[in-house]
């Protein structure tokens, strides 16, 4: 990116003054050699995001954020309805509620690294994974309104984990306001034997090491101590999802016209929120949020029965569960007042600081676990939620490392046995199906998460609390 079209702010902020069209400033976060790296796409689509009616105080970016559909992947954007704020399926994304679960495992590295292959193999036999990956669960069409609308408690309910669980994922696991009958029958039928699977593309499932601690209080209050051993889960709302964002882009490019909007690009295709549509779409995205929520829920299920079968003693405990690509109505402040606006969330993750409202009890005192994904055979991070990301970006952090190429650059760049041969030199055990899908997901395909973290702490938007390494990693 062009850095003299860009007015610095501070050694981590960026803007975009308003011109043309733009209702309010863009906002970029990241390092110099961060936001010299994103293409000058990223640009762009922030300053078309700032260009929709509604939106309020700035269009951000998030020191990860690169080129996607519509808004940039860690995009986030506000819009007040009684501005006439409009809700964007591009601002949300096509994979709902993508998000990453941390679980204890109350192992040490020292335990794990004598059974690392046995546990591998249990764990890609239990967890299906791949493109069109299908479980063992089928849901009727009553089970399937049953799970749209209660997400990680319905799986609780059905015996895929114990109420504990909920106490540490976002809303208790369960979106309010879902509409199953929002969703199309399409839809439905892609979720239908896609429950308690990975899918592909960046998804995963890791047995990770705590590696390093930067904020030792922080780190005492989530349990974590250098040498644990921790699993995390990054999946989400799988064909559902994707099939709900591809229709309401669809439906709602062609009654732009209606509400008179005029869209700097139709991929940021919307709606006013209080329209038909735009609350038809926040039923149905609500209901993909609760179904990635159950599918999360599922796959802990399944994780736990493989440690069983390996490693009875291990007792797998919720840390935390953080959504990414949702839209919430959440109350901000926003020039000078309090006020509900409806928060897009693209490839970036909620930040709330310690004392707010939200924040579920076991964080009330520290503040909200961030879960930073890295990519196979990269270190991830735990942060924490600062008061000033309020501030900075209406409570948001990013969500992980970013791509820094396609994936057809990568498949010519690597060949996946290459890859799982190289990882295993390191100590780090890969399964999948797919050698294609391996290659795709190269650590160097991706952005340095290490550097991406350090912008987000630096520029105040979550803490540094600790660093995790991977031991074994399944993919799609």
């Amino acid at each position: 990116m062009d850095l003299s079209s860009l007015t610095r702010k501070s050694e981590h902020e960026w803007w975009i003054p308003p011109i043309g069209a733009m209702r309010v400033p863009g906002v970029i976060y990241g390092s110099e050699a961060l936001v010299r790296d994103m293409d000058e796409k990223v640009r762009e689509q922030v300053m078309h995001v700032a260009m929709l009616p509604g939106i309020q105080r700035a269009s951000y970016a998030m020191p990860d954020a690169h080129w996607g559909y519509g808004f940039p992947i860690g995009g986030v954007a506000a819009f007040d309805p009684r501005a006439g704020g409009v809700v964007s399926a591009g601002g949300v994304g096509f994979d709902i509620s993508c998000g990453v679960r941390s679980l204890h495992t109350g192992l040490t590295a020292d335990d794990v690294e004598p059974l690392k292959a046995r546990l591998a193999q249990e764990l890609s036999r239990s967890v299906p994974a791949g493109v069109g990956s299908h479980g063992r669960i089928h849901l009727d069409e009553l089970e399937l309104d049953a799970m749209l609308q209660g997400g990680a408690r319905w799986a609780v309910e059905c015996g895929y984990g114990v109420e504990a669980d909920l106490e540490r994922i976002e809303e208790h696991g369960c979106a309010a306001g879902a509409v199953p009958s929002a969703v199309s029958p399409r839809a439905r039928r892609r979720q239908q034997d896609e429950m308690g699977t990975l899918g592909s593309g960046n998804h995963y499932l890791e047995l990770q090491r705590v590696a390093e601690i930067f904020d030792a209080r922080v780190a005492q209050s989530f349990g974590l101590s250098v040498n644990d051993v921790v699993v995390s889960i990054h999946c989400g709302s799988r064909g559902l999802g994707h099939q709900i964002g591809t229709e309401f882009l669809r439906d709602m490019a062609a009654a732009a016209p209606r509400f008179g909007l005029v869209l700097p690009d139709r991929e940021l295709a919307c709606a006013p929120v209080e329209s038909e549509i735009g609350q038809r779409y926040l039923g149905a995205m609500r209901a993909g949020i609760n179904c990635a929520l159950a599918n999360r829920q599922i796959i802990t299920h399944l994780v736990r029965k493989a440690f069983q079968a390996v490693m009875p003693r291990a007792e797998l405990t919720l840390l935390y569960d953080v959504s990414h690509n949702t839209c919430k109505l959440e109350t901000h402040a926003v020039h000078g007042s309090t006020r509900p606006v409806f928060i897009h969330r693209k490839g970036a993750t909620r930040s709330l600081g310690p004392g707010h409202p939200d924040l579920l009890a076991p964080f009330h005192d520290v503040g909200q676990p961030v879960l930073i994904g890295g990519t196979m055979g990269t270190e991830s991070y735990v942060l924490v939620g600062t008061k000033e990301s309020e501030r900075l970006s209406f409570s948001s952090s990013c969500h992980g490392a970013g791509r820094a190429m396609s994936r057809s650059q990568a498949l010519r760049t690597w060949k996946g046995r290459q890859v799982v041969d190289e990882l295993a030199s390191r100590g780090i055990v890969v399964r999948s199906p797919s050698s294609r899908g391996v290659a795709e997901e190269a650590p160097g395909a991706y952005k340095d998460v290490g550097a991406v973290v350090d912008a987000a702490d630096a520029a105040g938007l979550s803490r540094k609390v600790a660093r995790l390494v991977p031991l074994v990693c399944v993919k799609g």
